[in-house]
């Protein structure tokens, strides 16, 4: 009796994962570390806050075209591919038939059994065959400039008003510090959250948006007071 068991992979979720953890990201460091910049320069609270949803709607559309013209260019380059290929198939189907049978014998097959494995697929689905196995394009893992478009604008939009609720709340005297310590503990639960999501140790993945957190927020206090300094 054969058994059966519950396997959760999670390479599918790379596209979407990968944008809207970048996204939400960029969304609590980006927008954080502007209202402590210019709250450091002694600024008002509402400047601090007009510039926090200036922030918001500026990153989450700039994270949008960025994703969108970099996963389309991905995209392309996919499509490009695959259409060579497709010309390779039809000019030198043997020589394409005996690469595929390479590629599996590499892969640890014995060179019988690989030649008859590269024959079934290719009369299977050629295209296929030599899309996921030669050029490493899958519909798993192939571009999808909409969704990460999409999930890039939507977390940044969310991340960013994590922060921006905190300078809201806060007077404007103290800002810096709640806004700082709060973006920091959104930013150890996204890395942990994201970090789960892929499968890896979440206090690794805390660690090192927390980190890098931490530098931008201290920088952009310190070019505030520089300013406010010399003003």
């Amino acid at each position: 009796m054969t058994k059966h068991h519950n396997e959760m992979h999670r390479s599918h979720r790379i596209g979407w994962l990968r944008a809207a953890v970048l996204g939400a990201n960029d969304g609590i460091v980006s927008t954080a570390s502007l209202v402590i910049g210019v709250a450091s320069a002694s600024a008002t609270h509402e400047s601090v806050l007009l510039a926090g949803v200036a922030g918001l709607f500026a990153g989450a559309l700039s994270m949008a075209a960025g994703e969108y013209v970099s996963v389309y260019s991905q995209a392309d380059t996919e499509r490009a591919d695959i259409e060579l290929e497709k010309k390779h198939l039809n000019d030198e189907p043997e020589f394409e038939l005996n690469e595929l049978a390479e590629i599996y014998e590499s892969r640890g097959l014995d060179p019988d059994l690989a030649r008859k494995v590269a024959e079934q697929l290719t009369a299977h689905d050629a295209l296929a065959a030599h899309a996921r196995d030669e050029l490493g394009i899958s519909e798993v893992m192939s571009a999808r400039p909409i969704q990460a478009a999409l999930f890039s604008a939507v977390s940044f939009a969310i991340g960013a008003i994590l922060p921006l609720t905190v300078a809201w709340a806060s007077p404007v005297e103290i800002l810096i510090w709640p806004v700082g310590l709060f973006s920091l503990i959104f930013l150890a639960a996204l890395g942990a959250i994201a970090a789960n999501a892929g499968g890896a140790p979440m206090l690794i993945g805390s660690a090192r948006v927390l980190f890098w957190g931490a530098i931008a927020m201290a920088g952009t206090a310190l070019v505030g007071k520089i300013f406010d300094t010399i003003v």
